[in-house]
Order: C-alpha cells, then structure tokens, then sequence
C-alpha cells in the first residue's frame, strides 16, 4: 500500500451509499469516516437526466427539473436492478420514465428510443461519486466499497459489481447495508467491554433490511485484538421503503381528484412526476408537523385542488408497511434464536425511520428506545468507509462476519435438495458433500444448484446447471463425486466438482438471469415452515430409494454367485424382501408423498437382515477364488 506524506492512501479506497433516493460517497483515515463533499454537495440525489447525446444533469439539477423531462428523468432505479422486466411490469408506470424489457428479459429505462440498462444508469450515479470523492481528495479514485440491501439476491448483486465495472471502478468489496450502518455504530459508540446484540432496522426509500448481530469488543475472549461483527441473521423486502409510501399518497390523491371530476383521473408523466414530488415532500413534512397543506393546481373544468393532510391519515396509509417490517423483524429474531427483550440496542438506518410512526413501532416491538444518535441518512456511507478502510489495511481493530439470506443446495436422484449451506450461514463459507452415481457406467453428471428453503426441487429455484464429464465408467455408487460449494466475502457463489478416483473435474460460478422476488422469498419461508414435516418426509422416501435401488442391485448381483450353495429357506426370504422393497421404489417414483417412510425404512432394513447370509457366503468365495488365483 502506497501512502502519500500526508498520511493519506495514493490509491484510496472509498465507501459508496448506492442510494435508491440519495447517495453518498465517503472516506475513513485516521481521524474516522466522514462523507466527502465537493463545495456545499454531500448527498448526492439518485436522479439522472438523458438527451440526445447521452447524460445531461445528475443528482440536485436533475430532481430539481424532473417535473420538466419525466420521461428522460430516471429515479429509484436501484429498484430494477437485477430483476426481469416480467417482475417489474406491475408498478412500471409508477417511475414515470418509460420501464421496457431489455436484454435477456430484465427490466431496462428507453429515453429517446434508446434503451439503457440499470446497470448502465447506475454506473453514471457511481462515476459521479467517483469523480466527487476525486475531487475531494485531490487524488484518483479507482476502488471503492459498495452496499446493497441485505436482502439483494445473487444477481442484483452482480448487477451492483456490474455497473461498478462500467463506471470504471474496482468493486473490491459488496456490503451488506445494515452491517455497513453497524460498522459505523460501532465507531467509539459501545461503552465497556460486554458482547452487545443490536438489531439494524434499515428503511430507506426503496428497500426494507432487519439485521441481527453481535458485536464483540477487542480483547473479548472470542476475538483478539479486533472488535468482531458477527452477523446472526439478516431479512427484507426490497420492494419496501419511502417510495412506496408515496405512491400510497399519489394513489389516495388520485382517488379523491376521480371522485371530484366523475371520472377516472389518469394523469400524465409530467403530472406524475409532480404528485411523486409532492407526496415525497409531504411525507417528509409530516414527520416533523402534525398536517399539511397540499395545494394541486388542476385547472380546466375541475378547477385547484386543496386538501389538508394529517399525520394520522398518512399512519393510516403507512401501518401496512410498517406492520410488515415488524413482522420481517421478528423472523429475523426467531432466526437469530432470541426475543425482543435479549436485544441491546436497535439502531435505525434510512431517511424514513424519521417518521414517528416507524420510531414508536419499532420502540414498542422491542421495549426500548431506539439509537438514533447517528444521522440514518449518512450511516451507511460511513460504514462501507470504515469497512473500506479495513480493506486497505488502515484499520486493524475491526472483523466483519457477514451471512446468506437462503439455503442453498444441489439436486439428488429423485428431485430432492441436498442442502449444503443453509440461510444464514455466516460468509465467506465453504461446504462439501460427497455424492455418487446411481447408474451402472455412468460416465457424465449433472449437476443442478438450487436456492430456497423447501426439500424438493420443484419448491426451489434454479441457480445453474452444469455437468462434470469424462468420468471412468464403473458400477452404480461407486465414483466418489464431492461438490463443494464456495461463497466469496461479496456473497458470489463458486461451485465445483470433482470425481475423486480419476480426477475429473468442473467448476461454475453462480450467475442467474435474475433472482428472487419478495414475494417468491416470502412464499419459500412460509412454504417451509408449513410444510417441514412433509418436505422431510418426501426427503427421507427419495432417498430410502436411491439407496434402496443400490442394495437390491447389490444383492441380486451377489445371489446369482452363491444361489446354489444357498439354503431354500434363505432364497426365498431374500426374494421375498427384495420384492417388497422394489414394490416401494416403484411406488416412490410415480408418487413419493404416498410412501409411509416408515414402512418403506422397515422392508430395507428387513432386506438388509435376510441378505447377510448372502454377503457371508459371497466374501467367503471371493476370499477363495483370490487364494486359489494366489
């Protein structure tokens, strides 16, 4: 690491706040993390305008005009990153600028009959940061650390590394939001030296996180002379936050302006850029007054329109989100294995937490104040510069424990998942399962990575496929294949196989078209607690069949050597107890959930016990045929 004579990195290393409504670029040295600014601009608006000839205005000028180009004003696009535009289409009119299908089916931005990528868009936001902390610190910037919301799946944080590429910066380091913004917390704001359990509750404008973590102070007897974040359990919803409480807002005005004109009122992208301002601008109001004055000038025969806005009605509008963030909170406790009342401290990130409605919630839920001491503005920047700062060697004093949000796992015979990590396992991890053919001179396999929380394939998604090739043939069983699966500190996932007795090998690095909605993540976490019991016992009765498929090849293989030096009785015991248990293979591949798992385990064992003879007899010719061979 080169450094300058003023103490400072010739090649820093900065920390970006990728901000669905603001963002923000900061630095940490020895005197700590501050937010970089360029004159008086520190918080750089997520706004960017695009003409004919490519970027226009970013940041305050292109907000501060968007009512007069809604269509080439681009806004909230964190929310469409990574995700297909199938996903998107629903709520693609409510962002004003035109949403298409781009490339392999994501969700893209056209201006001007030219279509742009998220990425694309998200790398302008990140240059600028760039060139603003360049400027700031009089010196090149080229590597930064950037957050995502805890809950991004595998590709939206690719797209994040994506368009960091694009913009021409090395993405050294993917953080979690909520653990960057305890990263900050942890900043000179712990007295003692106990072990403290905080929770982040991070609502900003686009996403929701709930994180639970523990913090070890340096010299605590699992650490050194480090503070350690260990990161217990993480949960959300990306498609939570302030934008959606503002189109709750947009939505209730639209209704009331309907109902006053007789007729649907179906207002045009400029307009619509104004009632998001406006929605925007009043609930940003109400956290501080107890109503405003919302003035619409509607001209032609329905004249202006006044109403006055309460904070009640706006809490109204607002306890659906805010109830579902509660919720989110308490599976991220019971993930965790603890209660509200084991909890420390709640630290609130995001610019919505202002509201005094989400303060005395989040208060209620777990008995005690909230930690506001730190702007929730700010603190994720300040984080991802503390976490940069640990990447460039500056800090020492510091470890960072990060987890996965879903299991992951890989297909076996029969449709079922083997789970090889399961949800919050802490990150970087590394797994390995040893698997094996259930096919006589099988020579290639497939391999199939799955993500969620259910024991079937089919209740899974599909992450990738790939094959490992030119395997040796040999008998079912035999070749030793061990998967193992990687996760990189930036959450990317690295698989790779290997047959251990010939050495072939394939690896693949996990990059889906796109990942989980909300809605699918919510739908996998219910599914798998409502149907635990039945999932694993569908588990149980595939795998009874692979392994049971085995034995009846075994021992049939085995009969036909010793059947004439067998006794009668031993025969037909054998035959009888293959039968039976070849009746429940059958049986478990036209319908697994109709085989009692049971009954289906009694038979093999039943096998197993009336074919030792067989196995005895087969050893003791095998040891015979050796010695006379000798």
């Amino acid at each position: 690491m080169s450094v300058s004579a003023e103490g400072m990195q010739d090649d820093p290393i900065v920390g970006m706040d990728l901000g669905t409504t603001n963002s923000l670029v900061a630095y940490a040295d020895e005197s700590g993390p501050r937010v970089l600014m360029d004159g008086d601009l520190e918080i750089v608006p997520s706004f960017l305008r695009y003409g004919p000839d490519g970027l226009e205005a970013i940041g305050q000028e292109a907000r501060a005009r968007a009512v007069e180009y809604p269509l080439a004003t681009v806004h909230s696009v964190k929310r469409l990153m990574g995700r297909s535009f199938e996903e998107r289409q629903k709520e693609a009119g409510l962002f004003g600028y035109q949403v298409v299908p781009g490339p392999r089916g994501l969700a893209a931005v056209e201006i001007g009959g030219e279509v742009r990528t998220p990425q694309e868009i998200s790398a302008d936001l990140l240059r600028e940061l760039a060139s603003l902390a360049s400027r700031a610190l009089g010196r090149e910037v080229r590597r930064a650390v950037v957050t995502v919301p805890a809950y991004f799946d595998d590709a939206q944080r690719q797209a994040t590394r994506d368009a960091g590429r694009l913009a021409g910066l090395d993405v050294v380091r993917v953080v979690n939001e909520p653990t960057a913004a305890a990263l900050a917390y942890g900043i000179g704001a712990r007295e003692g030296r106990e072990i403290e359990r905080i929770v982040v509750y991070d609502l900003g404008g686009g996403t929701f996180d709930a994180t639970v973590m523990e913090v070890h102070p340096a010299g605590d007897e699992d650490v050194d002379e480090e503070s350690l974040f260990r990161v217990l359990a993480t949960i959300g919803d990306t498609r939570l936050g302030g934008d959606d409480l503002d189109h709750a807002i947009i939505n209730l005005l639209l209704k009331e302006l309907s109902e006053r004109a007789g007729t649907e009122v179906s207002p045009g992208p400029s307009v619509r850029q104004s009632l998001r301002t406006l929605a925007e601008r009043t609930r940003i109001e109400l956290s501080e007054s107890s109503s405003v004055t919302i003035r619409i000038e509607a001209g032609g025969s329905m004249g202006d329109f006044e109403r006055v806005l309460t904070r009640e009605e706006l809490e109204e509008l607002a306890r659906p989100f805010i109830d579902r963030s509660i919720e989110l909170c308490a599976t991220a406790l019971r993930d965790a294995g603890m209660s509200p009342e084991k909890i420390d401290r709640v630290v609130l990130v995001g610019g919505t937490t202002r509201m005094p409605l989400v303060r005395e919630s989040v208060e209620a839920f777990f008995g005690s104040p909230a930690y506001t001491a730190l702007d929730p503005d700010r603190l994720v920047a300040l984080g991802a510069a503390v976490q940069a700062s640990i990447m460039a060697g500056g800090r020492r004093d510091m470890l960072l424990m990060d987890v996965i949000p879903l299991g992951l796992g890989i297909e076996t015979v029969g449709g079922a998942v083997a789970k090889l990590l399961t949800r919050n396992s802490t990150i970087p991890a590394r797994a390995t399962e040893m698997f094996s053919t259930s096919v006589d001179g099988q020579v290639n396999v497939a391999l199939h990575v799955l993500q969620g929380e259910r024991e079937m394939v089919a209740d899974c998604r599909s992450l990738a496929r790939f094959e490992l090739r030119g395997i040796p043939p040999m008998p079912a069983g035999i070749p030793q294949v061990e998967v193992e699966f990687v996760i990189d500190a930036n959450g990317v996932l690295r698989v790779n196989a290997v047959e251990r007795r010939s050495g072939c090998r394939a690896e693949v690095q996990v990059l889906p078209s796109f990942g989980l909605t909300a809605e699918e993540v919510d739908r996998m976490e219910e599914e798998s607690f409502e149907h635990a019991r039945e999932d694993m016992a569908v588990h149980r009765v595939v795998d009874l069949a692979v392994n049971a498929a085995l034995d009846v090849k075994w021992i049939g293989e085995a009969m036909d050597r010793v059947r004439g030096e067998l006794p009668a009785a031993v025969v037909e015991a054998v035959e009888a107890a293959s039968a039976t248990v070849v009746a429940f293979i059958e049986k478990s591949r036209v319908d697994p959930r109709s085989v009692d798992p049971e009954a289906f385990h009694q038979a093999k064992d039943g096998l197993d016990r009336a074919s030792v003879p067989v196995h005895e007899l087969s050893i003791a010719r095998s040891l015979r045929e050796d010695a006379a061979g000798d």
